[in-house]
This record gives structure tokens, C-alpha cells and sequence, in this order.
């Protein structure tokens, strides 16, 4: 099994960052190059508590699905999302939030196991740590973008109406 850790200092409110971290349609702007879509569950707009959200997603060269589901939400200093269905032996993504001087502090740990016993314990050390750190850290840097900007508006708005 295997653990990042992520901290990403934003100039942004706290309920800003939260907001953004678990928008949908946020998501779907961070991930262009992976084509990453929204295919059921909660497809749009803030998931919630006990909701769940199926990606599907290019990664690798491959078409996979994802499902994960949030299992835990304290608004606005955590929520963590759990695989429910999707490619990994096991995944969870704790995204913590907290106000600094000038901001938030956004610390994300991502833990994930990944299938095939010792072949994938191969996979993991190679190169799938990596890749998902990548993954992780560009998407950190568009909720950045986003929220340090007025482009947060465009996304939380049209949530509120």
C-alpha cells in the first residue's frame, strides 16, 4: 500500500477551497488530458456526504471507470472519498483543510493499493506512485488557479442558483 501526502497553500477563504475541492465540474476542468467524465452519480455541482461519483477516465493508456464515494464530511475542514468500484486493490483520499494567514492550507493524503498481488507492488514502485502524484499535484494546482482567481465564481455560482 501506498501513501502521498500533498500540502498546497492557497490564497483563498477556507470555504472556498473546500467548495472547489469537491466540485464535480472542477474536477472535470483538472483532468482535460485523462478526458476525465462524470458518467453516474452525482454528475455535477458539491458531492456530499453519502454520495458517490462513477469517473471514467483515460489513465495509462486505458479507459477505466471509478467509483468513489464520500464516507466522511466535516465542512469546511474534511472530506475523504473512498473507492467503492474502479481499478485499485484499494483507494482513499482524505483532503484536509485548514485556515493559515492569508488563506488555506489544503493537505491531501491519498493512499491506494493496487491489484495483482506482487505484480502490483511492481506497478506501485515503478511507476504508478508517480503518475498518481502527478495527477494529484496538478489538480491541487488548478484548484489553486481557480481560487486565487475570479474563475472560482464561474463554478460556485451556477452551483448556488
Amino acid at each position: 500500500m501506498k501513501s502521498i501526502q500533498l500540502q498546497t497553500n492557497i490564497n483563498a477563504p477556507i470555504h472556498r477551497v473546500f467548495d472547489l475541492s469537491r466540485s464535480i465540474d472542477l474536477h472535470k476542468l483538472s483532468t482535460k488530458e485523462t478526458n476525465e467524465q462524470a458518467i453516474a452519480g452525482r454528475v455535477s455541482g458539491l458531492i456530499e456526504l453519502d454520495e458517490f461519483v462513477t469517473w471514467r477516465a483515460k489513465h495509462l493508456g486505458f479507459y477505466q471507470t471509478l467509483t468513489v464515494k464520500i464516507i466522511k464530511f466535516q465542512q469546511p475542514y474534511l472530506f475523504i472519498d473512498e473507492m467503492i468500484n474502479g481499478a485499485f486493490k484499494s483507494m482513499k483520499h482524505e483532503h484536509h483543510f485548514e485556515e493559515i494567514e492569508n488563506g488555506t492550507k489544503m493537505i491531501d493524503i491519498f493512499t491506494f493499493e493496487a491489484p495483482l498481488g506482487f505484480l502490483g507492488k511492481i506497478a506501485e514502485n515503478l511507476f504508478l506512485e508517480k503518475y498518481m502524484k502527478n495527477f494529484l499535484i496538478k489538480r491541487n494546482q488548478t484548484i489553486k488557479q481557480v481560487a486565487e482567481s475570479n474563475d472560482w465564481k464561474k463554478i460556485l455560482e451556477k452551483v448556488n442558483k
